[in-house]
């Protein structure tokens, strides 16, 4: 289990901007590397957030048996194509995980991928430097992080 210190409001924001900048793009959710929802666009629920938590989790389980049977490196993004949205699947440096939802007539999907992308490049900026145990933050050692602004 991990803990991170994250200011809300300035993943929210980075969030919804890339939610804003593409057409048909619903939300977007960022998730710790065990899973559990750290931040999401405004149109996020919790409840969403959980479930989107276990079905991704089912799908990076999946990429990586994939990468290891293809040695292929390691996993850094999923797309799910449905037959009326896409759901991207992105891995990012620190471990986090991005996962954005498009759906309708005119989605740009490419838009989309150079958008995951860009964001997983500059994730640094909205998202913790390290992700402590939980166990060392309920000591109340709190550790460094990084106060985003």
């Amino acid at each position: 289990m991990t803990h991170a210190v994250v200011t809300g409001d300035s993943l929210t924001g980075a969030l919804d901007r890339l939610v804003d900048r593409v057409r048909g793009a619903e939300f977007a959710v960022v998730l710790s590397p065990d899973g559990l929802p750290l931040g999401s666009s405004r149109q996020v629920e919790a409840k969403l957030a959980e479930q989107l938590s276990g079905v991704v989790a089912g799908l990076l389980a999946l990429g990586s048996a994939a990468t290891r049977t293809c040695d292929a490196g390691g996993l850094r993004q999923i797309v799910v194509q449905m037959s009326r949205a896409f759901l991207f699947v992105a891995t990012i440096g620190n471990g986090t995980i991005l996962t954005v939802r498009i759906a309708g007539d005119e989605v740009e999907v490419g838009d989309m991928a150079y958008e995951v992308a860009l964001f997983v490049g500059q994730a640094e900026r909205h998202l913790p430097v390290s992700l402590e145990p939980a166990s060392s933050a309920m000591s109340g050692d709190t550790g460094a992080h990084r106060r985003l602004g």
